[in-house]
């Protein structure tokens, strides 16, 4: 009797029974396409409102916050031992385990804290992603127009037709199950950011060039009749684009999730902490380049989006723009996993016995060799596209959400990147209280909590002017 020998390639289960297959690069693009995104375009506007003494200075200290906090953060994946401790999949998961355990008081507030800001900023971007998307599409077409039709053309159009296409091609790819399985989105996401982001840079440096000098001074926009700008109006700008910068870097929202994803070995902490460093040094390489030359470009005139400011050459500028949409692609599912993966995982435990959220079915795909098969649940079906199109709705009804976004980002940028990380960092870390390191630690918890309600503020009363030209169901440039 013959015996037929399968030959397959062994996977390496994790102690919890799934198989990770994520490195240092996919965690590495991944943290990029989270943190790069449209609003790198908006960073010469607010180094304008700084100047040139505090617009770099909070570029690079916002950076080194984040990334010192994130270190923070990975150690916390794994508790009480941050090596061979027990697995936190979320980022609630990491707060509940480090400040609801036995060994630390009982804190429900600040998992529900972390719960509420978490998924708050994740759906708000996703709505300013929408509305980013719409109008990067308008000014190709804007551009296209003026260059054939000349400069002083009307070009105007709408984006509600783009934001309903784009909420359709976010139905499709949300039925990814997993973060793990967008790593090629999450790649073309972030060569795309680097590719609007060099088009940016390259377009201000040259017109430093052609200027034969850098514009700009060293305290930013001037108070004035002559500059039209008022005290308060420079004030909550200035407000508003410090929480802008800060919240720019905010990726900590995410890094449980995608810290999740790595294998091991070498430890998923050591992996992770490698993988901040690259995505956040290259993110701050762009930031604290297009953000300077940018404001060195057009200076204290600088457009609230850097891209705006041009028109040719106009294929350019259409690249950059497009490389903006494709890349809103892949981030918007980046957000979206970790608030999808949240609540099935609550649905399937609350109904268990539900084939709507436990019975799986396989679609072939005709195009896909080796027999491959599209596999959902209803439930994904039907309550990922639900969720999509309630954010495409918003994004319709709130034109302005960029506004509301600035006040999300502020909002959340204490507790998310700074407050949890640093309070769950002492607790399992055990830093003595009064000790040097604990007293770095409060000042640093202190200061942020400062800029954000700082940055709360300039938010708000950006958004109560805005709030006399809104029109519902109508997006313009």
């Amino acid at each position: 009797m013959d015996v037929e020998k399968v030959e397959r390639k062994e996977v390496e289960v994790d102690d919890d029974g799934r198989v990770r297959t994520g490195t240092v690069w996919t965690a590495t693009t991944h943290a990029i396409t989270a943190v790069i995104g449209s609003g790198v375009l908006a960073l010469p506007w607010s180094v304008a409102q700084m100047g040139w003494v505090l617009g770099p200075l909070a570029l690079i200290g916002c950076a080194y916050i984040t990334y010192y906090t994130a270190v923070l953060l990975s150690d916390c994946y794994r508790t009480p031992d941050p090596v061979h401790g027990k697995r936190n999949h979320t980022y609630m998961d990491v707060v509940r385990s480090c400040l609801g355990n036995q060994e630390c008081p009982n804190r429900p507030r600040d998992v529900v804290v972390c719960g509420l800001a978490q998924y708050a900023i994740l759906s708000g971007t996703m709505v300013g992603y929408t509305i980013t998307t719409a109008t990067s599409i308008m000014a190709v077409a804007r551009t296209d127009c003026h260059h054939h039709r000349g400069h002083d053309a009307a070009c105007a159009s709408s984006g509600t037709m783009y934001m309903v296409v784009f909420g359709l091609v976010e139905v499709v790819l949300s039925q990814f199950p997993s973060l793990e399985k967008l790593t090629l989105i999450s790649v073309v996401a972030a060569v795309m950011s680097c590719t609007y982001s060099l088009v940016g840079l390259f377009l201000s440096a040259a017109k430093v060039a052609s200027n034969h000098a850098a514009h700009g001074t060293l305290l930013g926009v001037k108070i004035g009749a002559a500059a039209s700008v008022s005290a308060s109006t420079k004030t909550w700008h200035s407000l508003q684009a410090l929480g802008n910068i800060a919240f720019a870097y905010t990726y900590s929202m995410l890094l449980i999730e995608i810290q999740d994803t790595v294998k091991s070995p070498p430890s998923e902490n050591v992996t992770m902490k490698k993988a901040s460093f690259y995505g956040i040094g290259v993110t701050t390489i762009f930031y604290v380049s297009l953000g300077c030359i940018g404001y060195a470009a057009f200076g204290n005139a600088v457009p609230g989006n850097v891209l705006t400011g041009f028109d040719e050459p106009f294929w350019l500028v259409d690249v950059a723009n497009v490389a903006v949409v494709i890349h809103l692609v892949g981030a918007y599912q980046v957000y979206a996993q970790p608030i999808f993966a949240c609540y099935e995982k609550w649905l399937a435990t609350r109904w268990p016995g539900s084939g709507f959220f436990h019975h799986e079915y396989a679609v072939r795909l005709p195009l896909a060799g080796g027999g491959r098969a599209a596999r959902f649940t209803m439930c994904k079906l039907v309550v990922r596209t639900a969720f999509v199109a309630a954010t495409t709705v918003v994004s319709l009804m709130l034109p302005f959400f960029n506004a509301v976004l600035g006040l999300l980002g502020a909002i959340a940028f204490w507790p998310l990147t700074v407050y949890l990380p640093v309070t769950m960092y002492i607790a399992q870390a055990k830093v003595a209280p009064g000790s040097r390191k604990w007293v770095a630690l409060q000042a640093l918890n202190v200061g942020a909590l400062v800029v954000s309600l700082l940055a709360a503020v300039g938010s708000v009363a950006d958004m109560v002017q805005r709030l006399g030209h809104v029109t519902i169901f109508q997006t313009q440039l």
